[in-house]
């Protein structure tokens, strides 16, 4: 009896089948999508700013809900190998070093930050999760220079001791602030999603 090859990925669950089917590069689409859901964080026509977009998941789904007079761009230090809509665009680049001048070519005036971006790990949860803070404080950074007043914030965080630090300065940015943990969230994660509504 043949295996079917991607059994040999313990990643490959019914979430990564059906991503598969549907024409997504991953199963995180199904976490954007239990947020949407869920919160409604996307909006037709609304200008989303995906930091940490690849494989692009995320992108796809987010360009599919703002419709074509929506836009969202998308950036990560890896390159995309999908095609994108016409109301996507993508720019490779460290979300890390994104200051002053590639903010401004970044441009303003965003509806939605949206980061699922994960560092690189270690295996050591305390490292994982101090990376993972460092990373959702320099989107929190880019947030600040590139979301229009009343804007959402979605990124998403490994639990660890600074999270009540991080999410206390979501809180404060924001009118309104939570965290989501999506089902499809694998078991055993320390991932958590930080939302804040209503930019002050």
């Amino acid at each position: 009896m043949k295996r079917n090859k991607n059994n040999k990925n313990k990643w490959y669950d019914h979430y990564a089948q059906r991503a598969r089917k549907e024409g997504f590069p991953a199963r995180s689409v199904y976490k954007l999508q239990e947020i949407q859901d869920r919160l409604s964080v996307l909006k037709p026509r609304n200008r989303v700013l995906d930091l940490g977009c690849s494989p692009g998941s995320w992108l796809l789904f987010a360009s599919r809900i703002v419709g074509k007079e929506g836009f969202v761009l998308g950036v990560d230090l890896k390159p995309l190998s999908i095609p994108l809509p016409p109301n996507a665009s993508f720019i490779q680049g460290d979300i890390m070093e994104l200051k002053d001048e590639p903010l401004i070519r970044l441009g303003g005036d965003f509806d939605v930050v949206l980061s699922d971006v994960s560092p690189s790990t270690t295996g050591h949860r305390f490292v994982d999760a101090q990376r993972s803070v460092d990373l959702c404080e320099a989107v929190l950074a880019i947030s600040h220079h590139v979301l229009k007043q009343g804007g959402i914030f979605v990124c998403k965080i490994f639990q660890g001791i600074d999270f009540k630090e991080f999410s206390d300065k979501v809180k404060k940015d924001f009118e309104h602030s939570r965290s989501f943990r999506p089902k499809s969230t694998r078991k055993g994660s320390k991932e958590i999603y930080v939302l804040g509504s209503g930019k002050k």
